[in-house]
This record gives structure tokens, sequence and C-alpha cells, in this order.
């Protein structure tokens, strides 16, 4: 019997690449795959040229070195470059770019012209279910709201069944409390259709709710690859960690395996990185790892709150002056000034040897 090898290659596969404009470098040494039906999220600050690595997987800059692969064929190369339009690729702008002049079935069907009458009008009337947008079907752009004009747009970049589906920061129009409950409207949709994708946005929340691969870029180079879980717990450098949810780093020195003494006291939990008994590190702690008890002996005086709805986020202030932040329940309301009883709660201890 013979042995079905398709799913085994990576529908996407960037392999070293750097791209740069004239004398300057952009990117550098980028490497990561795609396997058929993941998600994906590349996440940085502006400039650190996560736009510029999606351009190039759509064939819109050139490489200086490294290649890029799709579902086993090569697109691009130091030496090369096939066409956007030959690469089957859908995209998702940050403006829809939806066609003014267009309904919503016309717009969704664009791309499409090629097929028979039948399975184009197939294909459209399923797309509108899939987007719950059949009964907004003879309606044009300007009588949709942003969440619509958002799913028109998907579902026309994903009409012609795309090898991949790229999305550059496609939720940046949205008002903040609406990013995150479409990121998950827009994952369940590609899930459903079987899409491979990858997004780029500057919004970890919305990476969260949206990638099952998140690479983190900053400075033109991928700093960390993996899923929301060992990003936030297991940061592998001092700028993921301050880039990735909300932390401070107190300092602390390794007294054994997976124990370090600090301020607060001896802190056991599995160490992510490699270290060394006696060695001096930064120790990273999360809002949730600082856990309020009134019995403990443990007491910092609150400099700092902010109300979160469910929690309120507390800066507290330790003898030596360094801060720490604190998640608590919100019916626990305190006032700056207070002592706080705390303890600490980490079982992932992500330690830096230095600041940098």
């Amino acid at each position: 019997m013979k042995t079905d090898t398709s799913m085994q290659i990576p529908q996407l596969q960037v392999d070293n690449i750097s791209i740069g404009y004239a004398d300057r470098t952009v990117v550098e040494g980028i490497s990561f795959q795609l396997k058929p039906g993941e998600i994906a999220c590349l996440l940085g600050p502006s400039g650190c040229g996560k736009t510029s690595v999606l351009r190039a997987i759509a064939g819109f800059e050139p490489l200086m070195q490294g290649s890029i692969t799709l579902h086993g064929k090569t697109v691009s190369s130091s030496v090369m470059s096939l066409p956007p339009e030959k690469r089957h690729i859908g995209m998702v702008f940050q403006d829809f770019a939806l066609f003014p002049h267009l309904t919503v079935v016309k717009n969704i069907g664009f791309g499409l012209q090629k097929l028979p009458r039948k399975q184009r009008q197939q294909r459209v009337e399923e797309l509108l279910e899939l987007v719950e947008l059949t009964d907004a079907k003879n309606q044009y752009p300007h009588q949709l709201s942003g969440g619509q004009q958002q799913r028109v747009a998907l579902a026309r970049a994903m009409a012609p069944r795309p090898d991949i589906l790229l999305l550059d920061e496609p939720f940046s129009s949205m008002d903040t409390e609406l990013r995150e409950q479409l990121a998950r409207e827009v994952r369940d949709l590609l899930r459903r259709d079987g899409v491979t994708a990858i997004m780029v946005t500057h919004d970890q929340h919305e990476a969260f709710a949206m990638a099952d691969q998140i690479g983190v870029l900053g400075q033109g180079k991928l700093l960390q690859w993996g899923n929301g879980y060992d990003l936030y717990h297991r940061p592998s450098s001092r700028f993921v960690a301050d880039f990735i949810g909300q932390g401070v780093l107190i300092p602390g020195e390794i007294i054994a395996d997976n124990k370090i003494h600090t301020e607060l006291g001896i802190v056991s939990g599995k160490i992510t990185s490699a270290a060394t008994s006696g060695q001096q590190v930064n120790l990273l702690l999360r809002p949730d790892d600082i856990i309020h008890d009134d019995n403990s002996p443990l007491k910092a005086e609150i400099v700092g709150r902010a109300f979160r709805g469910a929690v309120y986020l507390y800066t507290l202030k330790l003898q030596s002056g360094q801060q720490i932040l604190c998640l608590v329940q919100s019916h626990h309301q305190h006032d700056i000034g207070e002592f706080l009883g705390i303890r600490l709660e980490a079982d992932h201890l992500a330690v830096f040897s230095d600041l940098t």
C-alpha cells in the first residue's frame, strides 16, 4: 500500500531569509515552517521586520539570502522570485480593500471568474454561510459594519482556496475591545475551511487568540518561535519577557537545582534556562505569580492600582524599594498605602543572567 506523504510536506518553509533595502538589512536569518492547516502569527513592535517577511512570502520583496518554499515548491531565493500572481496566495489587507461598487456576493466571487458559473456560485454560497453574511449578500461595503467588511475581505481571500492566507494587521482599524473577539472568530473560520494562514500584528492579545504558533521578532531577528504558553512562561530572552505579558525582574541567586534565593524568600520551581549554583540572576515574576494572602507574614506596600473589571492590578513595593505586580480579585479592594499580604507561587522560573 502506497503511503501518502503529502501531509508531511510543510505548507510554508521559510529558510534563513534576509531582506534589505540599499545598504540596510531589515530582516536577518529568519527560519520557520507551517504545517497544512496551521495558523501562525509574526508578533513584534513597529519596525521589527515582520511586515517585510510577510511581503517576501507574498512575492513583493526580494531576498538577499535564504529561500521560501510553498508546499514543496521554491517561490523565492536570492537568485529567483516567482511573481505574486503565480504563488496562489491569498491576502487580507489592513483596509480590507473591498470594491465599493460591488455587492458582497460579487466581492467574494471576484477571484473565481475562471471557474464554471455553477462551481463559482456554489463556492460563494458556501463562504457566505461560513462567514454568516447570507442575508447581506446583496449589500454594498458601505452598508456593512467594520466587522462585516472584515469577514467579506476574509471570504474573498479564501474563495480561490489559496495555498496560504496572509493577513497584514487585519484588525488594526477595529476598536480595541473588538480585536480579540474578531481574532477568535477569524481563527474559527480558517479552521472550518482548513486554511493555512500567517498573520502580522503588534498586539499580543490578537496573537494569543488567533495563532497556533507565534514568532516574536525584534530588530529584524526571530527571537522565539512557539505557542503562547511557552512565550509567556518560558521566554527565551529579556526582550520576549518584556514584550509578552506584564512582569518585573527581581535579583536573585541560584542556591540549588530549581531553587532561587530572592527578597521574597526561597523560590522553588522549574528553572527554564541553564543556570548554576551561586549564579546571580534576574527572575521574571508575572502578576499571577504573586498571590494575595492575608495570612502571609510577607507584606508589601501598595503604591499603585489599576481596575481591570474582575481583578485589580496592584503595584507593590518591597522593603528594598523593588516593585512587583499582583493580580487580586476586585471584590478585595485595597487602598494605596496599605500593606498587602502576599506569597509567591511560581511554577516556571524564567531567569536571565543580566538585563540585556
